[in-house]
């Protein structure tokens, strides 16, 4: 074998590794795939912190998202944003979050989101928070938030999208 064979073999061996990493923190619960499940590192002292993730409905039958719970917090909800009057409103979902079949499902920072409130401790970057999802149909699922920089806007951000925003607004962080 070749010097420039055993680099592609070795490119080539990298890649299906990287991808079965990236698959492997999908979790499957019935008809349901979650991914990027992550939040936001908190401010010492802070009592409340978001989850964020994605849920894919692969099933021919709605499920929903009935609740949430957290060792780590003495609450947790799952909450829609929505703009009321002009002002945006934060609100818990009581009658739960509908996946319709074939849909995809984004909680994100400034929509649909999991609160966690009463913290026990700080969340810090790199920390994986468990979680526990109870859906309709799927069950319980434990999911681990992996912890991104305070100002991340997605997984694997690390608040470069907020210190963009800041810079661009000519605020300083």
């Amino acid at each position: 074998m070749n010097k420039l064979s055993r680099i592609l073999a070795l490119a080539v061996l990298s890649a299906a590794t990287f991808a079965g990493l990236a698959r492997a923190e999908d979790i499957k619960a019935g008809d349901l795939v979650i991914s990027q499940a992550w939040s936001r590192a908190t401010p010492g002292g802070a009592k409340v912190a978001g989850g964020y993730l994605t849920i894919e409905n692969k099933g021919a039958a709605a499920d929903k998202l009935v609740s949430v719970t957290a060792d780590i917090a003495g609450k947790a909800e799952v909450h829609e944003m929505a703009m009321d009057n002009g002002v945006m409103k934060m609100r818990p979902l009581d009658k739960g979050l509908v996946i319709d079949p074939g849909k995809t499902v984004k909680l994100a920072p400034g929509g649909n989101h999991l609160m966690l409130q009463e913290l026990k401790g700080p969340f810090k970057q790199g920390d994986k928070v468990p979680v526990t999802l109870e859906f309709e149909k799927a069950g319980k699922v434990r999911v681990l938030l992996d912890v991104q920089a305070v100002g991340a806007q997605a997984p694997g951000d690390g608040g470069q999208m907020m210190k963009k925003m800041h810079d661009h607004s000519g605020m300083k962080m």
